[in-house]
């Protein structure tokens, strides 16, 4: 199939929905955008359940373990965990939200670096058909690695919108996530349920449309994810 029927698709995930009330605000923002939510937390099935009716692509927001012994919030993996305490309360977080299709870290720059867990994580993904993000919270993720090992669809974050809140910042962070999308015709950015990003997001995610961009939710980017690797060699090939 040709490289162009996929050029420049963005999908747009946003973290960390579950603890406010005011995260249902986000569903009311225009395009197909993936909600990460958050297990056990005071909203997050109130969320997912008004998801679901919107026909909006949910997943899983599992933390892990971070570099700083962050605290994680309830459902939180951990290294010290064995292998049946950690499936055991993934299992948990995943049946608190039956209508998820993906899985991603929330933090996880300590837990993603080692393979034992990763695997333990991937055997739970690969037996319920669920895709994995990778958020990529350290360059030293072995998530991928292992969820190719064993046979789980995996893709990773391009780039964090909102790790500042300046308007300029979002819109430098925009623009680069825009340049990824006509670089190699995909692109993922992670934003969260900030006040000032549902603001900014409003007027952007139609000015994406506007210039041609398609906003898609992550289960279509994960599916097209090999093609589009093809794709994108086939057009390199073609140049040369």
């Amino acid at each position: 199939m040709p490289f162009a029927c996929y050029a420049k698709q963005i999908a747009i995930v946003i973290d960390d929905i579950g603890n406010h009330q005011r995260d249902l605000a986000f569903l009311s923002l225009p395009g197909n955008l993936t909600y990460a939510v958050l297990p056990h937390t005071p909203f997050s099935q109130h969320f997912a359940y008004h998801a679901a009716k919107q026909n909006k692509e949910i997943i899983l927001h599992i933390p892990m373990q971070a570099q700083n012994d962050k605290a994680l919030g309830p459902g939180g993996l951990t290294l010290d965990m064995p292998k049946w305490q950690l499936q055991r309360t993934l299992g948990h977080a995943l049946a608190s939200l039956p209508h998820v299709k993906g899985v991603n870290n929330h933090m996880g720059s300590a837990l993603t670096q080692y393979d034992e867990p990763m695997k333990w994580t991937m055997e739970v993904l690969k037996k319920r058909s669920l895709y994995f993000l990778d958020s990529r919270t350290t360059p030293y993720s072995q998530a991928q690695k292992v969820a190719n090992l064993y046979g789980v669809d995996n893709i990773a974050r391009h780039v964090f919108l909102d790790n500042e809140l300046s308007i300029d910042n979002l819109q430098s962070q925009l623009q680069e996530l825009k340049t990824i999308a006509q670089t190699q015709g995909y692109a993922i950015g992670i934003a969260h349920p900030y006040p000032e990003t549902q603001q900014f997001l409003l007027q952007a995610l139609q000015d994406l449309t506007a210039e041609g961009f398609e906003l898609v939710p992550l289960s279509t980017l994960v599916e097209n994810k090999h093609i589009q690797l093809i794709a994108l060699q086939s057009a390199k090939s073609e140049k040369q």
